[in-house]
């Protein structure tokens, strides 16, 4: 055996594409391909069901090697990422025995959260004490008016302890455009500090990046991928030529600059985003004519996403995270934060920040992420939407170049038009559940209660804890999360002190009662409402009694259309105004039963929360 040669699919003759076609038309049964399986994606491309080698004939993203320009497969020999994460610093002395225990549990990269209290000498030494800051990235976060303080405090620290600055690496995050995109305020001379802070930080911390493409902000917003990636390539683009024009070379500008992207949940899309992202930036950096190859590799953090994620059955959080950390794992990133499950109610706890840990520790010490490099290349399927989107999001590029570049197209509003736009068209995907928030407007916890983990916070988000009143001068992002609309009204309910019963009136046909029971009870639960399903009746009269006595606010009929006709008549009148009459379907005589008196229907094209929230307004909640 160990001698044959023989290659298993030789024995079978190879099936050609029309061959395939002929047979997936067939079972289409007259249906048309492009509608019934060719899809159209939000970033405005369209995804056939299935993918051949031909598919891949003409595509360049598969002759280049990992570690080889234009490192579309990446920019590392190898896979491994460093483990990041956040710690808001508000006492230096526990934020440092924070760090040193976190450090003994996988974590290799620490993004401190930083005031300007704290930014001193004795605040520095304290808060990096015992740190081995020559093998332990060291990221800072603070408002953009402290940065310089910050370039001159952590320099003379590491200076002062003899630190290696050729192996100590890291970034301070000084990002302009993040108060520009959130307060609505400009920051005209930002050039000009950048070069100047890139100059102090180049003599004292050559290793570190400076300025920062913040796109995680895009994500959390709502934005589409390929909007994610193409304004962020036009923001690092705005870089590289404002600090150019500022007297840095074009590889001194591209060598400080760290993009920080966040990960959504469409799991191929995202690998493919990064591979997308690393071949067009590449593209752009060589069109300043850089000296060096090096100079065009890209920088990249990734941060699971915040917008999908849900205070109502908040542990499925984690399994929305997970999948968005192999994603990034997968595609080559440089580091990943994964976001605790927790933190859209309150201040992430141990468990919740050792449970985020866990999520890459699993990734690389029992799946072995770590191990392969871009598994996804020669995928026909991958490697055609690294394309699409690259194509989609190079658009948008040139588009915001047309307008005069990031800056000038985020002072006329249009970055945050277009996002905001796109974060408008999600919650209404959300509400007609054509975007799925497991455990929010799908699948709820019934007798799940929120109201009392909520923990109100106040922050900016940079770590200064500063509440902003001043009016923006220009449109901001808005970063509601898809999910808000479906706690808002959830918590309505709970707060309101009287919990509606919805009463499930099974009858008839027994697949289809139980089929519509059991939509329905998702769909009304999603309001925090009671459910009282039942298994039938075998009269109208017996369901109604049963449903008055159980005290229903709503009764919803579940049978089959057939039987509508008659059943929902009998229905009405044997309810009469005591409770709320719901047909579970769309049926043929909609029109008849509405001439009754019937016009309360429920379906799989409804709105569910506009239908909801008018439930809502009827019960008084």
């Amino acid at each position: 055996m160990a001698d044959c040669k023989e290659k298993l699919f030789d024995q079978f003759p190879p099936v050609s594409t029309e061959e395939w076609m002929e047979k997936v038309t067939a079972d289409l049964k007259g249906a048309d391909f492009n509608k019934k399986l060719v899809w159209r994606t939000n970033e405005g491309f369209n995804v056939k069901p299935m993918y051949r080698a031909e598919d891949t004939e003409n595509l360049k993203t598969t002759d280049s090697r990992p570690g080889e320009y234009p490192y579309i497969r990446g920019t590392k020999s190898d896979n491994n990422w460093l483990i990041r994460q956040e710690i808001i610093v508000d006492d230096v002395t526990v934020a440092n025995k924070k760090a040193n225990d976190i450090l003994t549990k996988g974590v290799n990269s620490l993004g401190f959260h930083v005031e300007e209290a704290h930014i001193t000498p004795e605040n520095m030494a304290a808060l990096l004490k015992d740190i081995d800051v020559e093998n332990i990235e060291i990221n800072f976060h603070t408002c953009i008016k402290n940065a310089a303080k910050l370039i001159e405090t952590t320099g003379a620290y590491y200076k002062s302890i003899h630190v290696d600055t050729t192996k100590a690496k890291g970034s301070f995050n000084y990002d302009p455009f993040k108060r520009m995109l959130k307060r609505g305020r400009d920051f005209a001379n930002y050039a000009t500090q950048a070069a100047s802070l890139i100059k102090s930080a180049s003599e004292l911390l050559p290793k570190f990046r400076v300025v920062s493409v913040d796109a995680v902000m895009f994500n959390n917003a709502g934005s589409y991928i390929s909007q994610e990636l193409g304004y962020a390539l036009a923001w690092g683009n705005e870089w590289l030529s404002a600090l150019t024009e500022a007297g840095l070379s074009v590889d001194e500008a591209a060598k400080q600059i760290k993009f920080n992207f966040g990960i959504s949940s469409n799991y191929f899309m995202e690998i493919a985003k990064f591979r997308a992202a690393r071949m067009l930036w590449a593209q752009i950096v060589t069109a300043y004519k850089p000296e060096c190859n090096c100079s065009t590799k890209m920088k990249t953090h990734a941060q699971t996403s915040e917008f999908n994620m849900t205070v109502y059955d908040a542990h499925v959080n984690l399994l929305r995270s997970q999948t968005e950390t192999m994603s990034a794992a997968l595609s080559g990133v440089d580091s990943i934060t994964v976001t605790p499950f927790d933190i859209t109610y309150k201040t992430p706890d141990d468990f919740s920040e050792r449970i985020a840990r866990n999520q890459q520790l699993l990734l690389k010490e029992e799946s072995h992420f770590d191990k392969i490099v871009d598994p996804g290349a020669g995928s026909y399927y991958v490697e055609n939407l690294t394309i699409s989107i690259a194509e989609q999001a190079w658009k948008l590029f040139l588009e915001t170049e047309d307008k005069g570049g990031f800056y000038q197209a985020v002072k006329d509003g249009y970055i945050q038009d277009q996002i905001n736009a796109s974060s408008v068209a999600r919650h209404a995907a959300i509400a007609r559940r054509k975007e799925i928030l497991l455990g929010s407007n799908q699948y709820p916890n019934f007798n799940e209660t929120a109201a009392g983990k909520i923990e109100k916070q106040d922050s900016c988000g940079c770590g200064c804890n500063h509440n902003h009143t001043c009016e923006p001068e220009f449109a901001t992002l808005k970063f509601d999360r898809g999910a808000s609309d479906f706690e808002a009204l959830r918590l309505a309910t709970e707060r309101s002190g009287k919990r509606p019963n919805v009463f499930m009136l099974t009858i008839g046909n027994l697949a289809m009662r139980l089929a519509r029971s059991q939509f329905s009870s998702n769909f009304f639960a999603c309001a925090g409402y009671k459910i009282i399903d039942n298994l039938g009746f075998d009269t109208v009269q017996a369901g109604v009694d049963a449903a008055l006595e159980a005290k229903a606010d709503i009764v919803v009929l579940c049978s089959s259309d057939d039987e509508y006709a008659t059943l929902a008549p009998e229905a009405k009148k044997a309810l009469g105004d005591k409770a709320i009459l719901v047909v579970a379907g769309a049926p043929e005589c909609m029109d008849e039963l509405k001439a009754q008196g019937i016009d309360q229907f429920i379906n799989v094209r409804s709105n569910v929360l506009e239908t909801l929230q008018a439930f809502n307004a009827k019960l008084s909640i």
